[in-house]
C-alpha cells in the first residue's frame, strides 16, 4: 500500500484538457516527486490561507476602510508565508515522511501490513506534520516566545489530532476501496487542503472573537 505515482502519458490527442493536467501532473510527480509536492504544497497552503480568511470575515474589506492599508498588508504577508511554509517545509517534510513510510513497507501487501502502515502514519506521522503545522501557525500569527509556542502546540495539538484521526482513516479507507494508487497524492492533497481550510477558518473565529471580548473589555475599563 505504498503511495507511488505511476508514469501516465501525455500524449493522448484524446484526452480531454483535465486528463491532460492530471497526467502531466502525475508525470511530474513520478519525474520530480519532491519539487513537485513542495509546489503543489506551496500553492494549496497559500490559497487555504486566502479561503480562510473569506470565510472566517477577516479580510480587510469586511473590516471598513479605517485599516485598510495596515490590513491588505498584514493579510498579503501572511499568505506569502503560508505559501512559503508550504513550499519550503510541509511539502518537504511531508514528502521525506511518506518515503520513509513507503520504504518500511516496500513489497508488504498483506492485510497485517496494511494495517500497520496505516497505524504508523497516524501514531508517528500525522503527530509530527501537525506540531509542525502548529508551530508554524504560532510564529507566522506573530509569537515569538518559545514558552509560548509550547503553549499554543500544547492547546490546539489534541483536538487536531482527534480530528485528524476521525479524517484521515476514512479517507484513506476510501482512496483503498474507490481509487487507483496513480490518484493518492492528488486525492490526499484535496483532502488535506479541506481539512486545513476548516481548522483555520476555526482558529481565526476564535482568534477574531477573543480580539473583541478583550477590545469590549479595555473599552468597559476606559
Amino acid at each position: 500500500m505504498t503511495v507511488q505515482s505511476k508514469h501516465v502519458p501525455i500524449t493522448q490527442t484524446s484526452q480531454s484538457f483535465p486528463s491532460y493536467l492530471l497526467a502531466l501532473y502525475l508525470q511530474q510527480l513520478t519525474t520530480h516527486p519532491l519539487r513537485t509536492k513542495a509546489i503543489t504544497s506551496g500553492l494549496l497552503s497559500g490559497l487555504q490561507e486566502f479561503v480562510a480568511q473569506e470565510l472566517s470575515g477577516t479580510t480587510s474589506r469586511r473590516k471598513g476602510k479605517a485599516r485598510e492599508n495596515e490590513q491588505n498588508v498584514f493579510i498579503d504577508e501572511k499568505i506569502l508565508k503560508m505559501a512559503l511554509y508550504g513550499f519550503l517545509v510541509s511539502g518537504p517534510l511531508n514528502h521525506l515522511l511518506f518515503e520513509m513510510l513507503n520504504k518500511l513497507f516496500k513489497n508488504r501487501t498483506g492485510d497485517s501490513a496494511k494495517l500497520m502502515q496505516i497505524l504508523t502514519s497516524q501514531l508517528i506521522i500525522t503527530p509530527i506534520q501537525n506540531t509542525v503545522y502548529l508551530i508554524a501557525m504560532a510564529v507566522i500569527g506573530g509569537i515569538r516566545s518559545p514558552d509560548q509556542i509550547r503553549k499554543t502546540v500544547t492547546g490546539s495539538l489534541w483536538p487536531i489530532m482527534r480530528l485528524s484521526w476521525i479524517v484521515s482513516p476514512m479517507a484513506m479507507a476510501f482512496a483503498q476501496r474507490f481509487l487507483p494508487p496513480q490518484l493518492w497524492v492528488p486525492f490526499f492533497n484535496l483532502v488535506g487542503f479541506v481539512f486545513g481550510v476548516m481548522a483555520n477558518t476555526k482558529a481565526k473565529k476564535v482568534q477574531q472573537r477573543r480580539s473583541n471580548k478583550d477590545q469590549d473589555e479595555r473599552e468597559c475599563r476606559d
